[in-house]
């Protein structure tokens, strides 16, 4: 049933016999039928007629129910449409932001909630979300640190060292790696390896420092001119945490040259025969007995002053070719300790050196390591074979002295494959890592002295022995008193 039917139950066809809707007279009004005057339709209307009636309150309240649920059908629209809006709004917003954001979630209390459904419409963003490089957990809201290429949380971002977060305003980084800048300066900041202090700063705010060419060691600038100790042998400056021996004639002697020194000239004697042994080996024997002595500092220079034609082209004098008669003093005990400032005190005699032949004796300057003594040996008996050969001519100091560092060095060459035994008699080895680094130090000054006449005369002969050979080399020499080209 629709509306029209509860209209003409209403307002039905009239009976009256007076006029009727739809009169062909133009000049009749329409007028309403009169219900106070038909008794039958007020019956109708006032409920004189049950059927009527019942007819009457079925379509009143059917068409009140269809209105009712368009109404309510438009009004879920509206309200649907109206949070889509929101959502779309809200998501624009959040995307136009940029910032990390968790997706909102309102459970039953969301605004969105209709009744119908206990899960609110989640709000997802289109960019991933930036993690924390240190645990790779999401950085979120809040504060946040930004360095090294990459965000960490405050509470992750840590030394290396000590792995404490580092709050500094200024950090110090290492492979990649942070550290505190105190941390940094334990671990990296070079140390002197004299005084153990950290190196300072020039002016230019630059880590300035000295290093030994061969040993490596680190140490503060001001060391080269505050008398700080050096061997006398190895050139070693001397730790704050260690003692270097006093020799009486001034030098100082570090712990790894003084377990292998030699003191005296009969301790000498197994070495200086271990030389000569070396040089018969190489077919070049030498069969006059040429006395070998060890001296003091005093006496080999007084020895070097008094000789004729003798070479000068070191600031101190190790060992000496002695040609000249002439009177030595010698040391003939080993020194024995003593309580004072000078741990040993040598005890010498003199004797007078009488010539035999063209070498009258060959002169070391004692307190030297075994390696040490044993090159100066090997260097001035090539002095000694040149001289008693007789076939060679004027040789230039370049040519004499570059040959005879080749038998030095040679000699120390050989004694790195050396293994020392407690037993032997002519070798005191002391601590056999020590000894060999003690030779390669040995041979590393032979080869990069800068001097013309030591240095550059022997990488001159060590480059026609090399090429040549040793014998040919010398037959050379005999012949044009220079090295071959």
């Amino acid at each position: 049933m629709s509306k029209m039917k509860w209209f003409k139950g209403l307002f039905g066809a009239s009976d009256d016999p007076h006029g009727s809707y739809g009169s062909s007279s133009e000049n009749d009004a329409y007028r309403l039928p009169n219900i106070f005057e038909d008794r039958k339709r007020h019956d109708d209307y006032y409920g004189g007629s049950s059927k009527g009636n019942e007819e009457l309150d079925r379509a009143i309240a059917l068409s009140l129910s269809e209105e009712d649920s368009r109404h309510k059908t438009t009004e879920g629209d509206s309200q649907t449409k109206s949070d889509e809006e929101l959502a779309r709004a809200l998501q624009a917003s959040w995307e136009s932001d940029g910032r990390p954001r968790e997706p909102f979630d309102f459970g039953l209390f969301s605004p969105f909630f209709n009744g119908f459904s206990p899960s609110a419409p989640q709000v997802s963003t289109s960019r991933p979300q930036p993690v924390c490089a240190g645990c790779n957990e999401p950085l979120g809201t809040g504060r946040f640190l930004s360095c090294m290429g990459a965000q960490w949380h405050p509470r992750c971002f840590r030394c290396t060292a000590c792995n404490e977060p580092i709050t500094d305003h200024e950090f110090s980084v290492q492979g990649e790696e942070p550290y505190h800048k105190r941390c940094y300066k334990e671990l990296f900041h070079p140390k002197c390896e004299v005084c153990h202090n950290f190196i300072p700063t020039n002016g230019a705010g630059l880590i300035e420092y000295r290093s030994h060419p061969f040993w490596q060691l680190k140490y503060c600038p001001a060391h080269e001119y505050d008398r700080t100790p050096r061997c006398g042998s190895c050139d070693r400056i001397q730790p704050r945490d260690q003692t270097y021996v006093d020799l009486d004639d001034g030098r100082k002697l570090c712990l790894e040259c003084l377990d292998s020194v030699i003191m005296d000239t009969k301790e000498c004697q197994p070495l200086y025969y271990n030389v000569l042994k070396f040089y018969k080996h190489l077919g070049m024997n030498i069969e006059q007995e040429i006395p070998m002595l060890l001296v003091e500092r005093q006496a080999l220079n007084a020895a070097r002053d008094g000789e004729s034609h003798g070479h000068r082209h070191t600031p101190e004098t190790r060992g000496l070719c002695l040609s000249e008669e002439q009177i030595i003093t010698s040391v003939y005990r080993k020194p024995s300790k003593s309580r004072g400032n000078k741990p040993f005190m040598v005890r010498t005699e003199s004797q007078k050196l009488v010539r035999h032949c063209e070498v009258t004796a060959i002169l070391v300057l004692y307190g030297l390591p075994r390696l040490l003594t044993g090159s100066i040996l090997a260097h001035e008996l090539m002095h000694a074979w040149l001289r008693l050969d007789g076939g060679f001519p004027h040789l230039e100091p370049e040519v004499e002295e570059g040959i005879c560092q080749v038998m030095a060095h040679m000699w120390l060459h050989a004694q790195s494959g050396f293994s020392g035994s407690s037993s032997s008699s002519d070798v005191k080895t002391g601590n056999q890592v020590d000894q060999l680094r003690l030779g390669e130090f040995f041979r590393h000054q032979i080869a990069h002295d800068p001097s013309p006449v030591y240095g550059g005369g022997f990488r001159a002969a060590q480059v026609a022995v090399g090429r040549y050979g040793l014998p040919q080399t010398l037959e050379h020499m005999k012949m044009t008193g220079a090295f071959p080209l």
